[in-house]
């Protein structure tokens, strides 16, 4: 998985594939990019041969010598054993199509399988069934992305109201931000019996604040009906977030923000100084942020988002924070956790589209395939094979 890999992305899909088989596979933290060491299989050769990855065959040699080298106390190295692949579930509204969202493109791409749920599934209790949770670029605070001053007249905008309202009064609502909250609620259960949840852009941010926000309303009128309450900034319960504390809502219905979290375009400044830097973890002491940091780079060019990044500031500090933009305050990747799992948040909306906008093309990912950026989603669905699973019921 070092620079000479002709296919990073699809190789994770090689190595989904072979654990859904029952066939041992060991990530070697740090060795070569993080590269992956996969029992000999003719079915696993024809994978990557299909799926354009390169790959080498060991000797019964060079296998114990592999893994003395990476075991060693003079390098930063691991060896993590890769038990079953991990039932993944993708939180996205119906009708979403799969280049909307970076983490379905990827896994399209890449060959993954996964689930879509929404509302009625969540609350109904489907997320028993799944280890892994991607939250799609939604808006947990039942503000409709904060787009009310831009989007209102517009067509999507409409029926994406619609859509909401009517699954509210469907599932017993009042208003599409309790249900939102509701939805937040459920997850949170979710993460604290073990599971593993991934967010992006929005997801992140809103995801917190609705949290934070239980029985307050924080949403004005045009989203639900009547106003906010006007001490709902005092009454924030900030120990019930999972990443974020201290912030301050945006309460102003017509800007673009939730929060004081995100930072602003105007702090990143040029694109073409816009790059973030991965923290260089202990991969036997650290092997969780280890294996989420794996990459053939350390320095990888940003990307934008509704939220596309956060204040240091206001990360917790039980919280690991994975990459950042050296010398500033500006955090890209955090992960934490919470009671038996954990919870990964990656600001931006897609790592080789610096200013994705609504009705922007999508991005083929056969022009990526070794996409650094990419690589960092993709260490999320591979991070819970290494974990031992929850008991479902």
């Amino acid at each position: 998985m070092d620079r000479y890999q002709t296919d990073h992305l699809k190789a994770y899909g090689v190595t989904f594939r072979a654990l859904e088989k029952g066939i041992i596979a060991d990530w070697l933290l740090n060795y070569r990019g993080g590269s992956f060491l996969i029992d000999y299989r003719d079915e696993v050769v024809y994978d990557c041969r299909l799926s354009g990855v390169s790959f080498e065959t060991l000797g019964s040699a060079d296998v114990p010598e592999i893994y003395a080298y990476v075991q060693s106390d003079e390098v930063n190295m691991e060896v993590i054993r890769l038990e079953k692949a991990p039932e993944i579930a993708v939180y996205v509204t119906p009708g979403q199509k799969p280049w909307d969202d970076a983490v379905t493109l990827v896994l399209e791409y890449a060959g993954v399988k996964y689930t879509k749920l929404w509302i009625e599934e969540i609350l109904r209790g489907d997320l028993s069934k799944y280890d892994w949770l991607h939250l799609h670029h939604e808006d947990f605070t039942g503000q409709y992305g904060k787009f009310y001053a831009s989007f209102s007249g517009a067509q999507w905008y409409i029926q994406q109201q619609m859509l909401y309202e009517n699954e509210a009064k469907k599932l017993g609502f009042k208003k599409v931000s309790d249900m939102e909250k509701s939805v937040a609620a459920v997850m949170r259960d979710f993460i604290a019996g073990g599971g593993f949840l991934f967010a992006m852009c929005s997801a992140t941010d809103s995801y917190d604040i609705a949290i934070s926000a239980l029985g307050i309303d924080i949403v004005d009128r045009m989203y639900d009906g009547d106003a906010p309450d006007p001490d709902a900034q005092e009454k924030l319960d900030f120990s019930a977030t999972l990443a974020f504390e201290n912030f301050k809502l945006e309460m102003n219905p017509l800007l673009y923000e939730y929060s004081d979290i995100d930072i602003q375009p105007d702090e990143i400044g040029p694109e073409q100084y816009d790059y973030f830097t991965l923290f260089d973890f202990s991969a036997r002491y650290d092997p969780v942020p280890t294996m989420l940091t794996q990459s053939h780079l350390n320095v990888i060019r940003g990307f934008m988002g509704q939220t596309t990044m956060f204040r240091k500031d206001l990360i917790k500090k039980s919280v690991y924070i994975l990459a950042e933009r050296q010398g500033t305050g500006q955090v890209k990747y955090i992960h934490g956790n919470l009671g038996r799992g954990t919870f990964t948040f990656y600001g931006g909306h897609d790592p080789e589209d610096y200013r994705h906008a609504v009705g922007d093309p999508p991005t083929d990912l056969s022009l990526y395939k070794n996409s650094p950026g990419y690589r960092l989603i993709l260490n999320n669905i591979l991070y819970p094979a290494a974990k031992k699973k929850k008991q479902k019921t």
